[in-house]
């Protein structure tokens, strides 16, 4: 069995045992902390549910892709119980694999989190939380390996996931989608890179406002390292590229 047949099928596995999460109420941030500078974070961070939002020269809301980070962390790093505010820059940086786990964007700014690792074997989860208000992606896939977002919900937004269709350096990519709330408007669910070999696999995803069915699932691309814009070239799935069934979709 190949490296990417390898993984799909253990995506395949942990997305059919993953249990159902009862979504609830946004958390109520227990404090607010203004961030000036990029908090580095190695091991494990519990942010009590406070309310981190930039300040200074962190205190942008606008879509340059060259943004600092509130929390970069490092390979291996957990971040857990923390609410991003207003304006958030560029959100979460991992530089290899890593965890977020119940983790609140209010307000997206360019990206709530981008994954950069560039191991092939880099696993990254984001379990719990959610994230609104993002007017292009909500999760940046700029490095290899896996993410896994599960226990999630998001709301007005752009894309929830997006494998970089135009970086300088491209990878094999690969998202597993498991008990994701979406409520519209929304354009895209993921967005994969057909031509570089991702894979997306999706279950228990339900829609809640979108009775036009106007928000993709799963988005194909041909992805490029010039900076062009990428060309669509397909969506829906495909048991090859983007892997769910019409059983793993509801609408509400």
């Amino acid at each position: 069995m190949s490296a990417s047949a390898s993984k799909s099928a253990t995506a395949s596995a942990a997305t059919s045992a993953s249990p159902r999460a009862a979504f609830g109420s946004w958390p109520t941030a227990t404090g607010g902390r203004p961030v000036t500078s990029t908090i580095e974070i190695s091991g494990s961070y519990d942010g009590g549910l406070q309310r981190f939002y930039g300040s200074g020269a962190l205190g942008g809301a606008g879509q340059d892709e060259d943004q600092d980070p509130v929390f970069e962390l490092a390979d291996g790093a957990v971040l857990k119980n923390v609410v991003l505010g207003a304006p958030a820059a560029d959100g979460v940086h991992c530089l290899g694999s890593c965890t977020l786990q119940n983790v609140w964007w209010q307000d997206v700014g360019e990206d709530a989190a981008t994954f950069k690792g560039t191991s092939p074997s880099a696993t990254y989860l984001v379990v719990g939380g959610g994230a609104r208000k993002a007017d292009d992606k909500v999760f940046q896939h700029n490095g290899a390996g896996t993410l896994t977002i599960k226990n999630f919900q998001v709301s007005e937004f752009g894309k929830l996931y997006r494998s970089c269709g135009n970086c300088e350096t491209q990878y094999e990519r690969h998202v597993v989608v498991s008990n994701v709330r979406a409520t519209g408007p929304g354009k895209v669910l993921v967005g994969i890179n057909a031509n570089y070999g991702d894979t997306a696999t999706l279950s228990g995803v339900t829609f809640i406002g979108d009775g036009g069915r106007d928000i993709t699932v799963c988005e194909r691309f041909q992805g490029n390292t010039t900076g062009a814009e990428p060309g669509k070239v397909g969506s829906g799935p495909d048991g090859t590229y983007c892997r769910y069934s019409a059983s793993g979709i509801t609408y509400k």
